[in-house]
């Protein structure tokens, strides 16, 4: 695979000036081939490929079903195949059936997807080598309850949901975490999902005093707040979770509209090299294309000092950092990423960019 002179001299950066000797590492790469979910397993299966090429490293593809009647199928391919570590899982049903065989065989495992707080209890529990790419349950809330507090801890804040468990939960856990602070919003709602105009929420939210907005809805419905609060001359900040990195439906989202989320990597300093190299190749570095991407990296530099360090690859993963295109990566005493992913973002035009600062445009 070819690479411009530009993007091998940034990897060489990024990897910390590995030597030029050092091998590969033959990688399992769990994720559907067909099925509902095979477009986003090509994904994972094309940014390990694009990566593994670097240096010679290996990916054997093991397919996912996500269904429990293939789980030995899979385990048995998983052991079978000579990997020194497996990536992917796309299913809490797959690593559920195959963390205890791999612990057995000493092969660790890092998810791009699941988020399951139970399943990591379970593998620190029973030591399973589970290791989480994929941002944990709580840290969503955490990232948004930590944007309120250096941006609106002064203002009056609102926060509504749209009745769904993900939007009540996560909306019950930052209000519970701004009380223990002492900080309480002046109006707080349910609106009902998936409406053409939500005239009457911005009403109410006018008429409460709020001019901050917390809203635990999907992109569309934010994005129909959005708009008929410019509608009705309403002068509201509005902050949605993850659920806005979505694609626009019948009513774009609006600029200025803030998120919690995760940046595109492809748009980052140490990403965007590789990301156009991608393209230049004909692959579109979306989805899991950079984390698959990151994780080869970071597998491959834990390999080496595991080598140096005459370690097994499971703690040389767990004693990063590790430099990849996501950024720095390490892991904390959970097996959970020590940092945060998430950031602050705001839509501009057509993509997240880093948040301005609070009444400026980015």
């Amino acid at each position: 695979m070819r690479r411009s002179i530009v993007t091998s001299l940034i990897l060489a950066g990024l990897v910390q000036a590995a030597p030029a000797a050092a091998a590969g590492i033959k990688v399992a790469v769990v994720a559907p081939v067909e099925g509902p979910f095979s477009l986003l397993g090509k994904q994972i299966i094309d940014g390990a490929a694009f990566k593994a090429g670097d240096r010679g490293s290996e990916v054997v593809v093991i397919p996912e079903t996500c269904d429990t009647a293939g789980n030995d199928a899979l385990t048995k391919a998983l052991l079978a195949s000579g990997a020194e570590a497996a990536i992917g899982f796309l299913c809490t049903e797959s690593l559920n059936a195959t963390l205890p065989a791999l612990a057995e065989a000493g092969l660790p495992a890092i998810t791009l997807s699941v988020r399951s707080d139970i399943l990591m209890e379970d593998a620190l529990k029973n030591k399973w080598p589970l290791f989480r790419l994929a941002p944990s349950g709580n840290a969503e809330a955490a990232a948004i309850v930590d944007a309120i507090l250096a941006r609106w801890k002064d203002k009056p804040v609102a926060l509504v949901d749209d009745g769904t468990i993900h939007s009540r939960e996560l909306v019950e856990t930052v209000r519970s975490a701004l009380g223990e602070i002492g900080m309480t919003p002046v109006f707080s709602d349910t609106y009902r999902p998936a409406q053409e105009q939500q005239i009457n929420l911005v009403r109410r939210l006018v008429k409460s005093g709020a001019t901050h907005v917390f809203t635990g809805g999907d992109r569309q419905d934010t994005a129909v707040i959005a708009r008929d609060a410019q509608t009705e001359g309403a002068s509201l900040t509005l902050l949605g979770g993850d659920a806005l990195n979505a694609a626009d439906l019948a009513v774009p989202l609006a600029d200025g509209v803030l998120a919690v989320t995760l940046p595109d990597a492809s748009q980052a300093p140490e990403g965007k090299p590789f990301a156009d190299d991608m393209r230049a190749s004909g692959l579109e570095p979306e989805g899991y294309v950079m984390p698959a991407f990151a994780v080869m990296a970071l597998l491959e530099e834990a390999k080496d000092r595991a080598a140096q360090d005459d370690k097994p690859l499971t703690e040389a993963i767990a004693r990063g950092p590790y430099p990849t295109v996501l950024g720095l990566i390490a892991f904390d005493e959970k097996h959970e990423r020590a940092e945060n992913p998430y950031r602050l973002m705001q839509w501009q035009g057509s993509r997240f960019v880093p948040a301005a600062p609070e009444g400026r445009t980015p």
